[in-house]
């Protein structure tokens, strides 16, 4: 027998009517992430929105709730409003590393919608390269291309580390990894 423990944090009655659950996120790339934020009864019937833009007031609205508890669908994005937890659940599909950037909760309502901040960052990702002990004297490096002929080398090391731009080698035994962070 299994059993589900869902933490749910409380909203102090006259603080702000909407929180995100955490402030910042992360997933990797081609991976997803999950945002949660929460807020007062009384807004049930409100439509919800999740949209990206530094400043939240002209942030370009990404997926937006019907006022219903419903799935809406956008662009490698969703948002599902759970009514009786008070909780709207934002789910970003498919990272890329452009999609690092602030994103705002929204609830809409007449006059100036409410808005929370969310900081969304791509996770570092980490490849190994094995090898055999014959090729130990050649210099290892890292090229995004399929095509070896026409690649252009990113990153390239006979010693044991380097780090160039947004991407390293560190090689140890046999087997060197590439960590990328970024575009």
């Amino acid at each position: 027998m299994w059993l589900l423990l869902v933490l749910f944090l409380p909203i102090v009655q006259g603080s702000y009517p909407l929180m995100a659950v955490s402030n910042a996120v992360s997933g990797p790339v081609r991976g997803s992430l999950t945002v949660q934020c929460r807020y007062e009864p009384g807004w049930e019937t409100y439509k919800k929105w999740w949209c990206r833009g530094a400043n939240w007031e002209n942030c370009r609205i990404l997926v937006k709730t019907n006022g219903s508890g419903e799935k809406a669908k956008g662009n490698q994005v969703s948002i599902q409003d759970n009514q009786k937890m008070h909780t709207f659940t934002v789910t970003m599909e498919e990272l890329r590393w452009n999609d690092a950037d602030t994103y705002w909760c929204g609830i809409e309502r007449y006059g100036t919608d409410l808005g929370v901040k969310v900081k969304v960052t791509i996770d570092p990702v980490t490849m190994q390269c094995h090898y055999s002990p014959e090729w130990e004297t050649y210099v290892r490096s890292w090229c995004p291309d399929a095509d070896l002929s026409s690649c252009t080398i990113v990153v390239q090391t006979a010693g044991s580390e380097l780090k160039k731009n947004r991407v390293s080698i560190n090689q140890k035994m046999h087997t060197f990894s590439m960590t990328i962070w970024g575009e």
